[in-house]
């Protein structure tokens, strides 16, 4: 499961575990403080902004190729861009500092960092684990002719699968990024699967924001969606050449975001051949 839903409100769990480990933090360093020591609650909640200002800053330096031409860009945080260790070192620098400061401060600040950081460790690794133990669903499509294809197809290569909708400005806002990455990487197969909409209306979409997508498929149901534990929209999946997931983007992506995701097929096993093309515009 990549998301929590309730009703149409839909939140990523790698974003629920990091508010969990904030809030875990605040409760066992407000406990600490009551046998002795200042209240570091608000302390807590600067460093954990802190972290999150040096874990986007990083990011953005080493992708600034990406971000060079749109300043604007750089504090566009909906692509996701952030790099953990740099986040990490910062939080624990600058709890370092306000106990050599505020002496009051340091069993409680210690005591709520350190657990804040190994819970959101801990969940953080056990989710990446799980995620990538799953497979690619077998489940069946329908493509822009109308024919019913299999998903399990489109396998024998690094695969990207977008579940978008025309409805949803995130997704319109990214598919430019994802029609260049198709023209740039022919080695990667990308699916563009529509969430519950008709041939007709996409179609049109598509022609009138001239976009030339391959592999344009239709999930009428959003089985898909259902299958991979998300329901919520734009989400992108990384699958290697055997089927199984290696990453995952939930939200928009922006190019420095896909760029950073796609990594992963840099270092995944070599595909044992080339996936066919059964749906596509173009091919």
């Amino acid at each position: 499961m990549l998301t929590l839903t309730i009703g149409t409100f839909a939140i990523a769990l790698n974003h629920i575990l990091l508010i969990s480990a904030l809030i875990l933090a605040t409760l066992v360093g407000w406990r600490v403080a009551k046998r002795g020591g200042e209240n570091p609650e608000s302390v807590l909640f600067s460093l954990f902004l802190l972290g999150m200002l040096a874990a986007r800053v990083s990011f953005v330096l080493m992708y600034w190729s990406y971000y060079s031409h749109d300043w604007l860009q750089m504090v566009d945080l909906r692509d996701g861009g952030f790099l953990a260790w740099p986040g990490i070192i910062a939080l624990i620098l600058g709890a370092l500092l306000y106990g050599w400061r505020r002496p009051a401060l340091r069993k409680p600040l210690s005591a709520g960092v350190i657990t804040g950081l190994v819970f959101w460790g801990m969940t953080s690794l056990s989710l990446s684990v799980y995620e990538k133990g799953t497979r690619l669903p077998d489940i069946t499509l329908r493509n822009a002719n109308g024919e019913v294809v299999q998903l399990a197809d489109y396998q024998g290569g690094p695969l990207v699968i977008n579940l978008w909708a025309t409805w949803c400005p995130p997704c319109r806002r990214e598919m430019p990024v994802l029609e260049s990455a198709q023209r740039m990487r022919p080695d990667v197969t990308f699916l563009f699967v529509n969430q519950a909409e008709s041939m007709q209306s996409v179609s049109t979409y598509l022609a009138t924001q001239g976009l030339n997508l391959d592999n344009v498929l239709f999930d009428a149901s959003g089985r898909l969606g259902q299958a991979v534990g998300s329901m919520a929209l734009p989400t992108t999946l990384f699958y290697q050449a055997d089927g199984r997931l290696i990453n995952s983007h939930l939200g928009e992506l922006s190019q420095a975001s896909l760029a950073r995701a796609m990594e992963t097929f840099d270092t995944a096993p070599a595909a044992t051949r080339k996936p066919t093309c059964l749906a596509s515009a173009t091919c």
